[in-house]
């Protein structure tokens, strides 16, 4: 029975169970690669530890903080927002991976919800990157970094890291869905890396060059990093711009807009490739 035939014959509820039904399905997917390549998952937290020891310190003395504060405190709010930042990346990369060796097409063939295969990556992804940031604050606690906000406003920030993370899964699942091989997706790489290092999350935008701090202060990034600064206590050196100043409205507005835009186009992509 196709998906057509079976969505026509039954209610919204049945619909609704089966889109999350299969969505779950591509989850546990994902998890069980985890548990099977091992390898993957050490490189996917390595990085960040390894960029939180080469930030801190080794160009950690060189860095100062406008206001005044530790710079390590300024840095490892910076630090979760790039690694939330960088991973649509590897989202993108394993959607490519996934088209090239031929198992989108036979989901596609499958009699599954034709959002599942998206959904479910989306996720997954979101539990890896709740995994990267356990391991993230780990690492920050480690080498002195201390939230000095209450409970609530802890929790809070790392759900505006996660949130930003949700909103970018979509631009990473649809790139995937368009570049042509894998070998494309890796040069995405010189995407991610601007898009988070222009940003607040290493330095304060009111020290680079004018236009560059303003591409700086208006990078979602940079509103999701200054969000978390003040939600953790951290030394946020926030400028006078309206969009510093409102930056928790702005941590929480980007993410939906990118949703709004990105997720039904990554839906429709995948729903018409092969047409």
């Amino acid at each position: 029975m196709t998906t057509q035939t079976r969505a026509a014959e039954e209610g919204m509820g049945a619909r609704l169970y089966w889109a999350a039904a299969d969505c779950w399905t591509i989850v546990l997917r994902g998890l069980t690669h985890y548990v099977r390549q091992p390898s993957n998952l050490a490189w996917q937290l390595g990085f960040p530890i390894v960029s939180v020891l080469l930030f801190g310190y080794v160009f950690g003395s060189a860095m100062s903080v406008p206001g005044g504060g530790d710079y390590r405190e300024f840095l490892m709010p910076g630090m979760f927002g790039m690694t939330m930042a960088m991973g649509f990346m590897n989202t993108a990369y394993v959607v490519v991976y996934d088209s090239a060796r031929g198992v989108t097409d036979r989901f596609r063939s499958m009699p599954m919800s034709p959002s599942a295969v998206v959904t479910g990556r989306g996720v997954g992804d979101l539990i890896g990157a709740s995994l990267d940031l356990v391991v993230l604050g780990l690492t920050a606690l480690a080498v002195g970094w201390r939230s000095s906000g209450g409970v609530l406003d802890t929790l809070a920030a790392f759900g505006l890291l996660l949130l930003l993370r949700f909103a970018l899964i979509w631009i990473g699942v649809l790139l995937g869905l368009l570049v042509p091989n894998e070998e494309a997706a890796g040069s995405l790489f010189a995407v991610a890396l601007p898009f988070s290092m222009i940003s607040s999350a290493f330095v304060a935008p009111s020290l680079m060059p004018d236009w560059l701090g303003a591409v700086a202060r208006w990078n979602p990034v940079s509103s999701t990093v200054t969000a978390s600064r003040e939600l953790f206590g951290n030394p946020a050196a926030v400028g006078d711009t309206w969009v510093e100043q409102h930056a928790l409205l702005m941590s929480v507005a980007w993410p939906i807009v990118i949703t709004a835009v990105f997720l039904p186009l990554a839906v429709r992509r995948y729903q018409r490739l092969s047409r």
